[in-house]
């Protein structure tokens, strides 16, 4: 029973912890930010194929590779799970914390072409 009451106590901590998004917020930090002008308006038709569709993708995974070109910017080794793109670090290094979360929350809401297949 003691377990169950530490795990229930970090569980609270990690959700007190964690910010809440503000999707609105989100929508106008990507229109800030001018992502669409790689991404597209819709953030599912990139203007290159080889860039990567946004819309509908995980919360977590766009939050996650954001702070990741923000490490590569900033010259992190490698073993600080860095990505490193000349456009896209510059771009990240302008997004706070909040922004990050925020976009990515708002990107995730979008409907788009990504799906798990089984």
């Amino acid at each position: 029973m003691r377990a169950f009451w530490i795990a229930l106590l970090g569980c609270g901590l990690m959700t007190a912890g964690a910010q809440a998004a503000d999707l609105n917020a989100g929508k106008a930090a990507f229109e800030k930010f001018t992502c669409a002008s790689c991404h597209g308006a819709d953030a599912k038709s990139p203007i290159m194929s080889e860039y990567p569709i946004l819309a509908g993708q995980h919360q977590d995974y766009l939050a996650h590779a954001l702070v990741a070109y923000q490490r590569g910017q900033k010259g992190e080794p490698a073993s600080a799970n860095v990505r490193k793109n000349a456009v896209m670090g510059a771009m990240a290094m302008q997004l706070s914390a909040a922004d990050i979360v925020n976009i990515s929350s708002w990107l995730a809401t979008l409907p788009g072409p990504l799906a798990v297949r089984k």
